[in-house]
């Protein structure tokens, strides 16, 4: 069997610090708090050129 490996996506931005990442993390987080989908796997991750980037997927199944 083929398991499902999920398709991120990726914010446009990069960011200087992972506190900045982390808010955005958190503001695409509680968008879906409340609402009737299951919410999305949010992760930051850093890059090689030590900037942060946010990435974030959902179960489109």
């Amino acid at each position: 069997m083929n398991a499902h490996q999920p398709r991120w996506i990726y914010w446009k931005e990069t960011f200087r610090s992972k506190f900045q990442a982390g808010c955005l993390k958190a503001k695409l987080e509680d968008n879906w708090k409340e609402g009737y989908e299951l919410g999305p796997s949010v992760e930051v991750r850093k890059l090689k050129t030590n900037r942060y980037v946010v990435r974030y997927t959902y179960d489109e199944a």
